[in-house]
């Protein structure tokens, strides 16, 4: 059975994505410059610091020198990426060769972000004075842990849960949830998938569907990716002025700030607090580890039983997609594993891949020291319950039958498989199936047949 996969792009194919214009505006901004560079590939950021500092185009044939033949592949895909991230220009020289040259925006402010100068990223709130309510590391770390739970129990279904209708309209955008007439929204085969995900890939799926619906809130798209990246070279614990923002960075923060990204204490506060999650989100799906859930509380044993030592309602909820709960105690339940409950989380768009993923990366200490992490006989058996439901293909298809004659039924089958669209046949009952798109030429042929 053919499922739909959720597909998160890391920074790089987000940014390809984008249009020449818009590339080209965000490489205005050091920051954004700085954070491209980071996520490169080490020998691509290799390539760029070779040409930051030429101020005429190289020969295209020396660029090709600069790696052996055993990695010309690695050299392909970094100029694959460099030219489709727009960083190099092709530029022809004196006599016909193809030169290259960095993108001038982007070698600018790069200069700028490496070697200092320009205009600060952020106001000074030394004017301010110091903040009466200011909060240290561990406050802003489990601020931002409950404050997207919330988002996540929201989507579980929890009646405690409460988001803004913004947060909830991007939900149901972004294919997480449904809502059907007048009910509540609930979760999609798409929203199982996402909960399994870690905690950065989840910020940054979710990111990009905010800024997918910029364009319809008449956000400024340049402005947002840009603050976005500002945020993720913050420092840790300091507070920011908001003075100088527009409207629109004011109404994205307050989401930040719901998504628990910011800590903000009052909606008209002067100063705000980036916490981790926003220092981690611009490295996409690449490098961040960051993750708010609970780690190291899961033990899986060979017979098929989960043991989490939890209270937490989220981490039972996410649990429970994929097994069936047996036990419950004040700090601990008892899961079983069943191909049931396997299949049925399959059914509803979870992977096995993402279900062994959730298990191996909130492993408990104890399991951790075992190669592997899970037991083999629970992750095959894992992988050969959803084969098992992969064993038939869905195809739609018309059906041909009750031909006259077996002459009649070769003549139309052997023309719908010289057409291409010959899905099925019988000849021994006179059967065939064909592609709903060949349908009306096959039909066609045939009445011809018939008249003649």
């Amino acid at each position: 059975m053919q499922r739909e996969k959720l597909k998160c792009k890391n920074l790089h194919e987000y940014m390809r994505s984008l249009s020449p214009t818009i590339l080209d505006k965000l490489y205005n901004h050091p920051a954004t410059c700085l954070a491209v560079f980071r996520e490169l590939p080490a020998l691509a950021q290799n390539y760029v610091m070779r040409l930051l500092f030429l101020e005429q185009p190289l020969p295209q044939a020396a660029v090709t020198f600069w790696v052996k033949k055993d990695n010309q592949r690695d050299h392909d895909d970094c100029m694959s990426i460099l030219m489709g991230l727009r960083l190099w220009h092709s530029q022809q020289l004196p006599g016909g060769l193809q030169g290259l040259v960095l993108n001038p925006i982007f070698k600018e402010n790069l200069r700028i972000a490496l070697l200092g100068g320009g205009k600060p990223w952020a106001d000074d709130t030394s004017q301010l004075g110091p903040d009466k309510h200011a909060r240290d590391i561990p406050s802003l770390d489990k601020y931002a842990m409950e404050r997207w739970e919330v988002l996540l129990h929201f989507m579980v279904g929890s009646p405690s849960a409460a988001v803004s209708q913004d947060l909830a309209q991007l939900l149901i955008q972004a294919g997480l949830m449904k809502s059907e007439g007048s009910e509540a929204p609930c979760i999609t085969s798409a929203g199982f998938q996402f909960l399994l995900l870690d905690t950065s890939s989840q910020l940054w799926y979710f990111m990009l569907q905010y800024l997918h619906t910029a364009e319809s809130r008449s956000m400024d798209l340049v402005e947002l990716l840009s603050f976005v990246f500002q945020l993720s070279f913050s420092t840790l614990g300091k507070d920011y002025s908001v003075e100088g923002m527009s409207d629109s960075l004011l109404t994205f923060l307050q989401h930040l700030r719901e998504f628990g990204l910011v800590f903000q204490r009052k909606r008209k506060s002067r100063r705000f607090y980036p916490t981790r999650l926003a220092i981690n989100l611009a490295s996409g799906l690449s490098g961040s580890s960051v993750d708010v859930h609970r780690q190291g509380y899961i033990i899986v044993e060979t017979n098929y039983r989960i043991y989490a030592y939890t209270d937490s309602e989220l981490q039972l909820a996410l649990i429970a997609l994929f097994s069936e709960m047996l036990y419950r105690f004040p700090n601990m339940v008892v899961a079983h594993l069943s191909r049931e409950s396997v299949q049925q989380s399959i059914a509803n768009g979870i992977t096995a891949e993402q279900i062994i993923h959730f298990l191996r990366t909130r492993a408990h200490s104890v399991m951790m020291k075992e190669n592997p992490v899970l037991p083999p006989t629970i992750t095959d058996q894992i992988r050969l319950w959803e084969l098992e439901r992969d064993r038939l293909q869905f195809t739609e298809g018309v059906l041909y039958n009750q031909f006259l004659s077996q002459v009649d039924f070769e003549l139309l089958r052997n023309y719908a498989r010289d057409l291409g669209v010959l899905v099925w046949e019988n000849p021994s009952k006179r059967l065939m199936v064909v592609t709903p798109v060949g349908h009306p030429d096959v039909k066609r042929f045939w009445k011809r047949q018939k008249h003649t």
